[in-house]
């Protein structure tokens, strides 16, 4: 995958998780996506790699920025 590809995905994923958690700041964000890219980068089946990206990077986001009310509920 070129590095423009790259930049390409990660941006496009950044983007729909700034939409998704408006409350986590951007850079923090493309931080995350980074960083899921870079574990999934050496995958041999590389169309799936901005869908995994996107899951993973969506999982930790929702982990650090869901926070439960005093009812018990998100």
């Amino acid at each position: 995958m070129s590095e423009a590809d790259k930049e390409t995905i990660v941006s496009a994923v950044v983007d729909r998780l700034s939409a998704r958690f408006p409350e986590a700041p951007r850079p923090h964000i493309a931080g995350v996506v980074g960083e899921e890219y870079e574990s999934l980068a050496g995958g041999r089946i590389r169309s799936f790699i901005p869908t995994l990206i996107e899951h993973g990077a969506r999982n930790r986001l929702h982990r650090e920025y869901s926070f439960e009310s005093p009812d018990g509920h998100s």
